[in-house]
């Protein structure tokens, strides 16, 4: 048998957590397989990545033709790890009263349905890995038992709809040997989370890696925090 490096296939590999990824898993000698809608302008991505094994992929996760495209350049190349990390906030627009029907609408394509279209697509690839595990960046803003306050009904609904997709495919996939979970990764200071944020992308990247590093299939559907805790419904 022929030894290869771990692999790894990271979403919204471009900016904030999910460069922090790709940086972190290139510097662990993983392969990484790092996708994101414009690849001619992901100069950060192309630096990242210099020197080391990774390829930049082309995908747009609310497009099928894009994810059947990614699906025809990975071929039966097998993947240890699928991270769907792209995702959008949905605007200023989503308040009782005040909702942008269209960016809901793109919103649940981008943060729901595409990690959904991408795991169908991928699955025998993750399959195929030695580790075998599907990590979807969720949000403790989804969690229903953590609610504190009213808003954000558009990136809300998304995530605790990914993360319910997690546990779906957790219980229907069980006979495949594919480890699925959703995290949180903090409040994160990128574009979305704010200069305020309690965490660096570098330190909820590396906190995610190492819970994802140790995840085991006693925590096959787990919605946890970053640092592997478990976080309640």
């Amino acid at each position: 048998m022929v030894n290869r490096a771990s692999s790894v296939l990271i979403t919204g590999a471009n900016r904030g957590v999910g460069l922090e990824l790709t940086r972190q898993y290139v510097a662990a000698g993983w392969r990484v397989h790092a996708c994101c809608r414009n690849p001619t302008g992901a100069e950060l991505l192309r630096d990242v990545l210099l020197g080391h094994d990774g390829v930049i992929h082309p995908l747009d996760v609310s497009d099928h033709q894009s994810i059947h495209d990614l699906k025809d350049a990975l071929e039966e190349e097998p993947l240890d790890v699928l991270i769907n990390n792209a995702g959008i906030f949905g605007g200023d627009h989503q308040s009782f009263g005040d909702m942008d029907y269209a960016a809901w609408a793109e919103t649940l394509e981008t943060n729901t349905f595409g990690p959904y279209r991408l795991i169908e697509a991928l699955l025998d690839n993750v399959e195929a890995g030695r580790s075998a595990k599907v990590i979807n960046i969720s949000s403790g803003m989804g969690s229903i038992t953590n609610y504190v306050r009213g808003g954000d009904y558009i990136y809300r609904t998304s995530k605790t709809a990914l993360t319910m997709v997690t546990l779906n495919l957790a219980y229907d996939l069980k006979d495949r040997g594919i480890i699925f979970a959703a995290f949180h990764p903090g409040w994160v200071q990128t574009d979305m989370g704010g200069a305020a944020a309690d965490l660096t992308a570098q330190e909820s990247a590396a906190a995610l890696k190492s819970s994802i590093d140790g995840l085991t299939s006693d925590r096959n559907g787990a919605y946890l925090n970053y640092d592997g805790a478990t976080i309640p419904w």
